[in-house]
């Protein structure tokens, strides 16, 4: 698959510097996608499938780590990690062992809270659907991430999964963990960064997705989370209806 990106973007929004994208053949290890934001910047690195590193100022975030520990290679160590669901592409109690350190805190909703070892319990904090925290000053907040197709909706009943949206520096980053599209994401306003599935039968064609990100716009969006699903088509598609929306087409697999 051929995944092509801009090198340079620069936007015209007030008080935001350049945003800039180092190709994939020419990236260093761990130097990743930047963006600026109040107070420094985030630096997102795909690891791989759901999981990525997120390094926001004073904070690095680990996204549903669940591939093998020595992906995680070359990174800086995590303050938080977010877990989404119990699902093993997503939560990985070997994986989460390795790079869970002594002052790193885990936000998870309560399924898989109740999955925990007692030591990692108690550095967890569960928060279900329409709860929040707040760990080092990035506001944390739970959104519903569920199946609406009928024969779906046993890999995601509704109630259960967390998305998460994120304050950052000013920012909301949305990270939609496995879901369709469902009304809570389409409604979803001001989001700098959404990471959006797209991989049938567990969440959403690649058609769904697109139209999703149509409504909610947010400034930058990482398909992820897609198996053999059409990444290419899901730009197209996206530029077509969203042409404010830049879409980043990460190295996951």
């Amino acid at each position: 698959m051929e995944l092509t990106r801009r090198d340079t973007i620069r936007l015209g929004m007030a008080g935001l510097a350049a945003t800039t994208f180092m190709p994939f053949t020419a990236r260093a290890q761990g130097a990743g996608d930047r963006y600026a934001v109040e107070g420094g910047e985030i630096v997102i690195n795909p690891i791989g499938h759901a999981t990525f590193v997120m390094q926001v100022p004073g904070m690095v975030i680990y996204n549903d780590p669940a591939t093998d520990p020595a992906t995680f290679q070359g990174m800086p160590p995590a303050d938080v990690v977010l877990i989404t669901h119990e699902h093993g592409d997503h939560f990985k109690p070997e994986t989460l062992a390795a790079v869970v350190g002594a002052n790193t805190r885990l936000v998870v909703n309560p399924a898989v809270f109740g999955k925990l070892s007692d030591d990692m319990k108690a550095k967890a904090t569960q928060i279900a659907n329409g709860a929040g925290t707040e760990v080092g000053g990035v506001r944390i907040d739970a959104i519903p991430a569920y199946n609406t197709t009928e024969d779906r909706k046993k890999y995601h009943p509704q109630g259960r999964d967390n998305g998460y949206v994120l304050g950052v520096g000013g920012r909301r980053i949305y990270i939609a963990g496995d879901t369709e599209d469902i009304p809570e994401m389409r409604s979803l306003t001001d989001i700098h960064i959404a990471f959006v599935p797209m991989n049938l039968p567990f969440t959403m064609d690649v058609t769904q997705a697109s139209s999703a990100v149509a409504a909610f716009k947010p400034a930058f969006v990482y398909p992820y989370h897609y198996g053999e699903s059409d990444v290419q088509k899901f730009a197209a598609d996206v530029k077509a209806a969203a042409a404010e929306t830049q879409v980043v087409l990460g190295k996951w697999y």
